[in-house]
Order: structure tokens, then C-alpha cells, then sequence
């Protein structure tokens, strides 16, 4: 049995801490809100977040940082990409000893154009700092707090450290954990499934078919992996759990806040009043941006993305926007494999 502290109440915290604390482990659960702590250690229950799943009673809720890393050496990050840095300066401060950072969430920062790894290792002093592991895939937290079968990966740039991540989470009856060494591809994958999700639920929104679905994952799987190659990850990480698996999850579910905002988006929502309507963070909002940027940058065309950030920020309808992807210029469709297979072997 170990000491785990995760930070962060919301869906998914609370699911890793139920498979954690399944697994025997002595889970500790931080969270800003009162009353969903309280829940947590009274009721042995997130209302707000998982009503009706029951949580094992080795987990206990804290309020306070310090009490909750206090003999923790294995840390779960679950908190949204926009709140990371300032949990991590708090963290910074009250850590004592090297801790083992799992990240759990899936997102870009804007403007900075970091991924959540580099985030972590810019903002935790290397003296506090042990091991960064992302653990990533294809998987809600509403089925995975119900003992459903989930397979994810773990990633670090120390295979050991990866691989006790996996232990930790290994659970024979319902969640399979898998080992990759690519944390950049395991990243991209995970933040820019987020996109084609908000996309996907437009076109749904639009009253659009399957066609259109399976078109718009199709090709967004080769908008990932053309970035993500550039970024540096093998591009066969992309046709894995945190490639096409979690794609496919986030774009078919109704479980997906990114699939809801989007299906919102394409009956006419304004992006202000999808935000407010969800109650949970929409992290493909964010990554769009930074894609975008991203694209930008290296100069990869990723008309997807554009598309989506027309929408979001710049004001352009949903059907206006699936019509211009429906005009562009036409191409071979290898074209795209042979430039990412080109690109990695250079």
C-alpha cells in the first residue's frame, strides 16, 4: 500500500483516486470546494461531479495541500491545463521531499505552447521534482467509477517510473495499464483529440451523418499526427490507445464535454453560453488556440483546426466554416502519410 495524493475533485480525479484506491492504496483527494470534500469524507461521495458512485472508504478528502502530500511520494495531477501552474507553485511551496508527478489532464497552454510535461519540469524546482509520468487514453470517468473495462498508457521519459505508474493503476478487472516511451506523442494525442471532438460535435449539432463523422475523425487523426511528427513523436503512437483510441471515445460519447460543447456549437449556441451551460472545463477550447498557434509556427496545415478557430474566435459560423473544409483544393490522401513518414525518417 502507498500513499497517493490527487490533486484535483472534479470526474476524473475522483475516478483515478476510486481505481487507486481499489487497488488497496491509501488515497488522498485535494480540492478547493468545501462541500465536495465534505461529501467526499462524510458520505463517501462526489455529488457534483460522480453522483450515485459509491467511494471506497481509504478515500479521504482534504482542503489543505500540505496535510494531503504530507508522506506522499506519487502525486496525480487532474486539475484543468489552465489552473496547473498556480496548483504547482502551491505544491512547489509545501513539498519536502522529490515527488513523482502523474498528469493526467489533456491540454496545450496557449501562447507559451507547452505541453503539460513542460509545464511541470519549468515550474517544480529539480529538488522536488522526481519523475514526470503522463498516464493518458481512451477513458471516462463515469465508466471507470463503474468498474468498466479501460485500457490507458503510461509515459515517461523513465521507462521505471512509468512502469510503477502502471502498477499503481493496474487493476485486473477493469483497468489495463500499457507502458510508451513517446510523452510527446502520448501529449499531442490526448490534447488534440479535444479538437476534433468540438468539430465532431458540430457537425452532429449540424444534423450531419456518420459520413461526415468518420470523415472529419479520419482526417483529423492525420492533422494529430502531421503536428505531432513535427513536435517530434513517432507517428505510430498515433494509431494507439492515445491516438485513435482516445479519439474515438472523445468523438462518438455522450459522455465527451468536448462532443456536448460542440454539438451545442452547431445548433446555434454562442461559445459564452455553451461555457456557462457545462459546469466543467471544455479543454478543447483551449488547445484549439494553441494548435492553431502551434500550426502556425512550424508552418502544418491543419484546416481542421483553422476551421474550428474561426468559430471560436473569430465569429464564423459552424455550417460556413464545414463548408469552407468542403471546397478546399483537392490533394492525394497518401499525400499526407508519405510527408509524416518522410518527416521521421529525415
Amino acid at each position: 500500500m502507498e500513499k497517493i495524493a490527487v490533486l484535483g475533485a472534479g470526474s476524473w480525479g475522483t475516478a483515478l483516486g476510486f481505481v487507486l484506491a481499489d487497488n488497496g492504496h491509501d488515497v488522498r483527494i485535494w480540492g478547493h470546494r468545501q462541500e465536495i470534500i465534505d461529501g467526499i469524507n462524510e458520505m463517501h461521495e462526489n455529488k457534483k461531479y460522480l453522483p450515485g458512485v459509491e467511494l471506497p472508504m481509504t478515500m479521504r478528502g482534504y482542503t489543505s495541500l500540505e496535510e494531503a502530500i504530507l508522506g506522499v511520494e506519487t502525486v496525480i495531477l487532474a486539475v484543468p491545463t489552465k489552473a496547473i501552474r498556480e496548483v504547482l507553485q502551491s505544491l512547489g511551496k509545501v513539498a519536502t521531499n522529490p515527488l513523482t508527478i502523474v498528469h493526467v489532464s489533456k491540454g496545450i497552454e496557449p501562447d507559451t505552447l507547452l505541453r503539460i510535461s513542460e509545464m511541470i519540469e519549468q515550474e517544480m524546482e529539480p529538488a522536488k521534482l522526481q519523475d514526470v509520468v503522463v498516464l493518458s487514453g481512451p477513458s471516462h470517468a463515469e465508466e471507470v467509477s463503474r468498474r468498466q473495462p479501460t485500457t490507458v498508457t503510461s509515459s515517461s521519459k523513465n521507462m521505471k517510473a512509468a512502469e510503477k505508474v502502471q502498477d499503481l493503476f493496474n487493476n485486473h478487472q477493469y483497468f489495463r495499464v500499457y507502458t510508451n516511451p513517446d510523452v510527446i506523442g502520448v501529449e499531442i494525442g490526448g490534447a488534440l483529440k479535444n479538437i476534433i471532438a468540438l468539430a465532431a460535435g458540430i457537425t452532429d449539432g449540424l444534423g450531419y451523418g456518420d459520413n461526415a463523422k468518420a470523415a472529419l475523425m479520419t482526417r483529423g487523426l492525420a492533422e494529430i499526427a502531421r503536428l505531432g511528427s513535427v513536435l517530434g513523436a513517432n507517428p505510430l503512437t498515433f494509431s494507439g490507445l492515445t491516438g485513435i483510441g482516445d479519439l474515438i471515445v472523445t468523438c462518438t460519447s455522450v459522455h465527451s464535454r468536448n462532443w456536448r460543447a460542440g454539438n451545442m456549437l452547431g445548433k446555434g449556441h454562442k461559445l459564452e453560453e455553451v461555457l456557462d451551460n457545462m459546469g466543467m472545463v471544455v479543454e478543447g477550447v483551449r488547445t484549439t488556440k494553441a494548435a492553431y498557434q502551434l500550426a502556425e509556427k512550424y508552418d502544418v496545415k491543419m484546416p481542421i483546426t483553422q476551421a474550428l478557430y474561426d468559430v471560436l474566435f473569430n465569429d464564423v459560423s459552424a455550417k460556413a466554416a464545414v463548408d469552407s473544409l468542403m471546397s478546399r483544393t483537392k490533394t492525394h490522401e497518401m499525400e499526407d502519410l508519405a510527408n509524416i513518414l518522410g518527416e521521421r525518417k529525415n
